[in-house]
């Protein structure tokens, strides 16, 4: 007889090994380890709501610049309702970040009828995010070189 393994599902993120056992949301172990899947563009930007459906909602993006419309990734409760979900952007991140919108003149003095700039600033929120990560990624393989870690 051969044995096969099932693979257990995990975080992306922090590799936990996730459930749907029960306990959703408490504050427990099993709570925070709760499998949850979480759609890497919102669904809202296309105008649709999985909360609100029937709701109409005017489409930020009519395409996905990303290509990544309709893709989820599966998290435990703790990562996607913690960390992704409330993000912390302190008043000098913010501060910076209204600096670069102005600076790429995607700043609103009045809004206008289409959403092409918060379009544009999503996109921007994104490059923020991917040029960060590109950033301490290579300060981090760079000290692990090095042997500083």
């Amino acid at each position: 007889m051969v044995k096969t393994r099932v693979k257990k599902d995990t975080c992306a993120i922090c590799g936990c090994r996730v459930h749907r056992d029960g306990g959703y949301a408490k504050p427990t172990v099993q709570g925070r380890s709760h499998a949850t899947r979480h759609h890497v563009v919102a669904e809202r930007f296309f105008g649709r709501s999985a909360n609100r459906q029937g709701t109409i909602r005017e489409p930020i993006f009519a395409k996905c610049p990303w290509n990544q419309e309709g893709v989820t990734v599966l998290f435990c409760y703790e990562c996607h309702e913690e960390l992704m979900h409330n993000p912390v952007l302190l008043r000098e991140d913010i501060e910076r970040f209204a600096n670069l919108v102005r600076l790429r003149k995607l700043n609103e003095g009045k809004k206008s009828a289409d959403r092409r700039r918060i379009a544009k600033r999503i996109k921007l929120l994104h490059e923020v995010i991917a040029a960060g990560l590109t950033s301490l990624l290579s300060a981090e393989k760079e000290k692990e070189a090095d042997g500083s870690h």
